[in-house]
């Protein structure tokens, strides 16, 4: 419940205990009087929805404010931050949790190459020019929710029920919304003009016919994988840091239809993607990306 007071949530929880959490006018501070009391919560509970639903014998009480920060540097030589140590914001549906897991995944891989010596020295600085973005990102799409959330004024809850009616009746932003808040839409490397448009995505998990295994239970943690679309064509290049695996995808998104070939990051997002028709010039396009990977295996 939304109201000029404030915004309040009661969530059942199992043993017939429930979870208070309540936004107020006074809340985006990280300065705070002291610990947070029942009567208090009781208090700020009545102001926004006149009850205070009997709560009593509180088992945990707890305040959170905004304490929006993004680290300048996700690493300093030997040092590397990822998650919270990384980037902090209001809590908003858990947008963080998506970020931080895959700041992880990210890092985990080149953490690994670099230990086992099958990548260049400069992987591992890649973590920070590709993440960091996310985490401003992270930064400015929790900051916008938050004035969503946290303007109680006529105006900020008109704005608020103007975008609910938009997302339930706009599929396409509904998804947008979606997919750039849980981090799913997050592209790196950003491609090149000349690249395909979607080298940098992640990569779908993509239905293979006649096998339960998606793709993602093909990637491998230590090595990148040559996804072959074309029944066979690139079957050939598997060799240090590089896997193949030759298949033929159920019904993929519309976006990948056209797609014959994909260069899979053991992070799940496609350093190359090609759609060309062309046996002859796809595998040569792909013998290049395949001699880079080699080479970078070998360093």
């Amino acid at each position: 419940m939304f109201g000029p007071f404030g915004g309040l949530m009661v969530a059942p929880l199992p043993g017939g205990l429930h979870r208070v959490v309540g936004v107020s006018p006074d809340s985006l501070t990280t300065r705070w009087p002291g610990d947070l009391s029942l009567e208090e919560l009781r208090a700020k509970a009545i102001a926004v929805t006149g009850e205070d639903f009997g709560m009593r014998d509180p088992v945990w009480l707890s305040r959170f404010g905004n304490a929006t920060r993004l680290a300048a540097q996700y690493r300093r030589g030997r040092v590397l931050l990822a998650g919270d140590a990384a980037h902090q914001h209001f809590p908003a549906g858990g947008v963080g949790m998506n970020v931080g897991i895959q700041d992880a995944h990210n890092l985990g891989w080149k953490l690994a190459a670099t230990l086992r010596g099958w990548a260049p020295d400069q992987l591992l600085d890649t973590y920070h020019a590709e993440r960091h973005a996310v985490g401003a990102q992270l930064l400015r799409d929790s900051r916008a929710q938050t004035a969503l959330m946290t303007s109680f004024t006529p105006e900020g809850r008109d704005l608020r029920s103007l975008l609910s009616r938009m997302i339930a009746t706009e599929p396409a932003l509904n998804r947008a919304l979606s997919e750039r808040l849980t981090a799913l839409a997050v592209s790196h490397p950003a491609p090149e003009a000349s690249s395909h448009p979607l080298t940098g995505a992640r990569v779908p998990d993509f239905a293979f016919s006649g096998s339960g295994r998606g793709l993602f239970a093909r990637l491998l943690p230590d090595k990148y994988l040559l996804l072959d679309l074309t029944e066979g064509v690139l079957g050939h290049r598997a060799g240090p840091g590089l896997a193949v695996s030759t298949a033929s995808v159920q019904d993929p998104p519309a976006s990948w239809a056209s797609v014959r070939a994909v260069l899979v990051r053991p992070d799940g997002h496609a350093a190359w993607v090609s759609s060309e028709q062309d046996d002859t010039r796809l595998s040569l396009a792909a013998d290049r990306e395949v001699a880079a990977t080699h080479r970078a295996a070998l360093i």
